[in-house]
């Protein structure tokens, strides 16, 4: 199995450490004298071998933590029955460093118990062989070689984790933000959609039907009737148009956007149904004072059910009820439904979903279909009690 490749800052450690070892040696300056109880293995040559073994474990300080310190530790034991080198124990100390930084988090804990325990019992038990303050030393050594290069490279991976954390979170942030400018553009082109298809579509489906009148039957007095509808639809079109881009581009100052329609607009957009040519019953009884988007979203529920009316309801009544109650407002309208000879103007389908999205983003429900000979559209709106606009 092929060796894993080192870092090249660990390479640089390494061969730094080695050298430096080969100077100490050079120059005969070692840890322990020749004479020394400890030293098994006088002369320079014998701490050539745990220098050269730490230089390599340098090189595994990354990649291989956990056996760079296993090693490290049989070498730094040969190292104490020789003269001994200080760059031996300074490449040692930064393996235990490394070993807790960069090796996985169950290794970093028990080295920091270990060399903990080992500096305890380091200072500990000589003192209690030989009664002497001195060898307090020997566990101040083992602290400063095995347990302060642990603690030190935990308190450097506790921070580099935190960091790394407060990254991800970030990245969370940013994500969710994205998420949330989206999800809030495609809201507001959707309201956008529904407000201009509910604004225009009334005013255009009358003019495609009366124009359409006009070219099919050959009498001036129709033709011109047919078309004093269309320039009406066409200025009121028009009208709604650029009240729907003031708002767009929110202008300020003296030309402040028109308001929302209200339900008090109702029998003005009845009236003008009757003038595109239906015949229209408003019955409404006292709903008292709504909020306002639950009066915007009838109106304009009303006014699309209306615009469906004149495009595709048979000759006869269509009525618009209004009411309030139970803490709910009822739209119903209902419309002639069958064949229908004459002309007819195109239809999407975007009229029912717009509907639909108006009354379930206020919670409420919304039902269209045929109920024996008529065309119902029945809407309830929650109001909730003591709300006004």
């Amino acid at each position: 199995m092929a060796l894993p490749r080192p870092h090249r800052f660990d390479v640089y450690i390494a061969v730094g450490g080695l050298l430096g070892g080969l100077l100490l040696v050079g120059i005969g300056l070692g840890t322990r004298p020749s004479s020394d109880p400890m030293t098994l293995f006088d002369g320079p040559w014998p701490v050539l071998v745990p220098l050269t073994v730490l230089a390599g474990c340098e090189l595994l300080r990354r990649t291989a933590p956990r056996a760079a310190l296993l090693i490290a530790t049989v070498a730094i034991c040969a190292d104490l029955v020789t003269q001994g080198s200080l760059a031996t124990v300074l490449m040692f100390t930064d393996v235990v460093y490394a070993a807790v930084l960069y090796g996985p988090l169950a290794s970093a804990r028990r080295i920091q118990w270990i060399t903990g325990l080992l500096t305890v019992a380091g200072t500990l038990v000589p003192f209690a062989v030989w009664r002497e303050p001195e060898a307090l030393l020997i566990g101040v050594v083992v602290g400063v070689v095995a347990y302060g290069p642990a603690a030190t490279g935990w308190i450097v991976r506790d921070h580099r984790d935190a960091a790394e954390a407060a990254r991800l979170r970030a990245e969370q942030t940013a994500l969710l933000a994205e998420m949330d400018r989206a999800q809030a553009v495609t809201a507001e082109r959707a309201r956008m959609a529904r407000e201009l298809h509910d604004m225009v579509a009334n005013h255009l489906s009358a003019i495609a039907i009366h124009s359409t009148a006009a070219l099919s039957i050959d009498e001036p007095a129709t033709s011109r009737q047919a078309l004093t509808v269309i320039r009406e639809n066409s200025v009121a079109g028009l009208a709604e148009m650029r009240r729907l881009i003031g708002i767009l581009r929110d202008a300020g100052g003296d030309t402040e956007p028109a308001a929302s329609p209200t339900l008090d607009g109702l029998t003005a957009l009845v009236d003008g149904a009757r003038a595109n040519g239906l015949d229209v019953r408003l019955d409404t009884d006292d709903h008292g004072r709504v909020p306002a988007p639950v009066e915007l979203a009838a109106y304009r529920i009303v006014q699309e059910s209306l615009t469906n009316a004149l495009k595709h309801a048979c000759p006869g009544r269509v009525t618009v009820a209004l009411g309030r109650r139970d803490g709910l407002l009822d739209i119903r309208v209902t419309s002639p439904y069958g064949h229908r000879d004459g002309p007819r103007a195109p239809g999407s389908g975007a009229g029912l979903a717009g509907m639909r999205e108006r009354a379930a983003l206020l919670g409420g429900t919304f039902r269209a279909g045929p109920q024996d000979a008529l065309w119902v559209v029945h809407a309830t709106l929650p109001v909730p009690e003591g709300e006004s606009a």
